[in-house]
């Protein structure tokens, strides 16, 4: 990224909306900007995490995970958030997750420009094809900024997209009932 083109950039924006970028409290704000950018796309300008597979005394059941994410909204360009819950059930053929890697993986697809449902397929796509499960499962609840500070203006109203897969999909042997039943107690 060119810090000081988006530097530039971003003081174009305040002379636009009517502010002196050279005033005390505005004149180091594009380059704080830029390198704030930088930060939070790193999506794509990272490699993507690399997903340790584990071979050793595979689980037979269902491995869950949970967490927070942050992205930004590419219809708006302003924060979505909130938190993440994840479910697979390994195939002892290919082995399972190191522990850090659903949240790395999770963590490098929300730094780009998102929409909330992309986000959760580009994850278990991931996922599923560095492992192999038998199935996954992934609930994101996210707040939405341009829900909440403009336009709708509801506030603490979670959008929620939940994507089943494999085993999870067809609930064999009530897996997709157990995640979903774990989740009850944590929500």
């Amino acid at each position: 990224m060119n810090m000081n083109k988006i530097s530039n950039l971003f003081k174009q924006i305040l002379l636009e909306i009517g502010e002196d970028p050279e005033r005390q409290g505005l004149k180091d704000t594009p380059l704080r900007i830029a390198k704030m950018y930088c930060e939070l796309f790193r999506g794509y300008h990272d490699n993507p995490p690399v997903i340790t597979i584990f071979n050793d005394e595979t689980p037979q059941g269902l491995i869950t995970d949970k967490g927070y994410f942050f992205s930004i909204c590419e219809h708006h360009m302003v924060p979505f958030f909130g938190h993440y819950y994840f479910g697979y059930i390994p195939d002892s053929k290919y082995g399972y997750l190191g522990a850090s890697k659903i949240g790395r993986t999770i963590d490098y697809f929300s730094a780009r420009l998102q929409i909330q449902e992309r986000l959760v397929k580009n994850i278990l796509d991931y996922i599923e094809e560095a492992v192999h499960p038998l199935g996954c499962i992934l609930l994101m609840t996210g707040r939405h900024l341009c829900k909440e500070m403009r336009g709708l203006k509801k506030w603490d109203c979670p959008f929620e997209v939940i994507e089943a897969r494999g085993i999870f999909l067809e609930n064999k042997d009530g897996c997709k009932d157990e995640f979903m039943a774990r989740l009850r107690n944590r929500i």
